[in-house]
């Protein structure tokens, strides 16, 4: 015996009947809010029962009325708007948006008017009225949230979804970074930039959100979450480019034909069917032609004919000679290299601080240039296993510390040169 599946339908026939106990209904606050719409939940469900045909065009039928430009309208000018439908379909809808109570039918003036229940449903169904995109949810919101930051009227619950929103996109753009595969990087490419750039529109409107006093606790946590969720969404970008540009690096390049392997990739997606390709490969065989025999032969018989070594004559070493003089010569460092060794080692025997200046400045800006790309090498890992000068510069008891900002000096080659001084390490324990 089989048994029926289980109905949604409770026997209470109430929002508290689903509930283990129906007191925890009331303390959610979206169980609340949604309590205070059930006028709009009720023209909702009223819109949507049926079948899906009939809802569709009931939902037209309400955003056309809703479009017009007008507070009263009489029978005729809503049989001159929806001329192509057919009589029935046109009573069915009418009807059932009076039963709802998103059409009203006022009798003394023989006109229809659209009640305050129709303003607020059309306030719901306004999404379905633009174009679909993929950022459809997260452009809502965004819109949502910053046109109630801009009237004063922000809400706590639009800013949670907003919130959750943003975190389910930052794990989707995780999920492909850390898969590597240039597929799902490319597929989520155009929808990450999107993301980006509704993020950074609306950016002013969320900072302005986050730094506003607002006496709702609730409103404040969520704001500050929403916050470090932007936060998070925009940090990624670096990631995603390093991803993008790992992939390019595994691009191979097939020969000096200038097709790659992405380009292979995207010829083989394009194909219906990739079995057709090897139809009758495997069914030819292969039998060599050679269209220069008597060429070939030619070549062949010279080399037999070519004079060889004889192995049985025995072939002594040459004769000594004397070897010719010369000089080796080896590159030599710069002379900067050792000056500044010089320079710290003089240091060494009162070690202190020392501008930035003292070790850079001196002589034409190419060798103070030169000065200064050497200082990252002071205390390197690395560069302290080297042989010569580069491993004893490395090996100096010092190291440099730079600042962002940047200071004039009074030279005649420098004009302005980044703040920072030299320290020397402390001594080894």
């Amino acid at each position: 015996m089989q048994l029926p599946p289980p109905s949604d339908e409770s026997e209470s026939g109430s929002f508290e009947g689903y509930f283990r106990d129906p007191a925890l209904a009331a303390e959610s606050a979206l169980g609340f809010a949604l309590e205070q719409r059930l006028p709009v939940l009720d023209a909702l469900r009223g819109l949507f029962s049926g079948s899906a045909a009939a809802a569709r065009l009931r939902v037209w039928a309400f955003l056309e009325i809703a479009s017009l430009p007008q507070g009263r309208l009489q029978r005729d000018e809503l049989q001159q708007l929806f001329h192509a439908l057919r009589p029935e379909a046109l009573e069915m809808v009418l009807k059932r948006l009076r039963d709802i109570g998103l059409l009203a039918w006022n009798a003394t003036t023989q006109d229809y008017e659209l009640p305050a229940l129709a303003q607020q449903v059309q306030a719901v169904l306004a999404p379905l009225t633009r174009m679909a995109s993929d950022d459809d949810q997260m452009a809502a919101l965004l819109a949502q949230v910053a046109g109630a930051q801009a009237l004063g009227l922000s809400d706590a619950g639009q800013i949670k979804h907003l919130h959750a929103q943003l975190a389910r996109l930052h794990d989707q753009f995780a999920d492909a970074i850390a898969s590597g595969s240039e597929v799902q990087l490319r597929a989520a490419q155009p929808r990450f930039e999107r993301a980006l750039k509704l993020v950074e529109r609306a950016g002013e409107a969320l900072t302005a959100l986050i730094r506003s006093e607002h006496g709702d606790p609730r409103l404040e946590r969520e704001a500050r979450a929403l916050g470090h969720s932007q936060a998070r969404l925009l940090s990624m970008a670096s990631q995603f480019t390093r991803a993008l540009q790992q992939a390019d690096r595994q691009r191979v390049t097939l020969g000096s034909t200038g097709i790659t392997s992405s380009d292979v990739r995207h010829w083989l997606q394009s194909q219906p069917a990739l079995h057709s390709l090897a139809e009758g490969a495997l069914a030819t065989g292969l039998r060599p032609v050679f269209v220069s025999a008597q060429e070939l032969v030619d070549v062949a018989e010279g080399e037999f004919e070519r004079d060889r070594p004889d192995p049985l004559r025995a072939q002594g070493l040459p004769p000594p000679a004397e070897a010719a003089a010369g000089a080796l010569e080896t590159l030599r460092m710069p002379e900067e290299l050792g000056a500044l060794i010089a320079q710290l080692t003089a240091w060494n025997a009162e070690p202190a601080p020392q501008p930035l200046t003292a070790a850079v400045l001196g002589g034409r800006f190419a060798q103070a240039a030169y000065r200064m790309q050497l200082l990252p090498l002071l205390g390197d890992a690395q560069a302290r296993t080297l042989n010569g000068q580069t491993g004893d510069l490395a090996r100096s008891a010092w190291h440099a510390e730079l600042q962002a900002q940047v200071q004039p000096v009074d030279d005649a080659h420098v004009a302005a040169i980044s703040a920072g001084q030299l320290i020397p390490d402390p001594p080894a324990p």
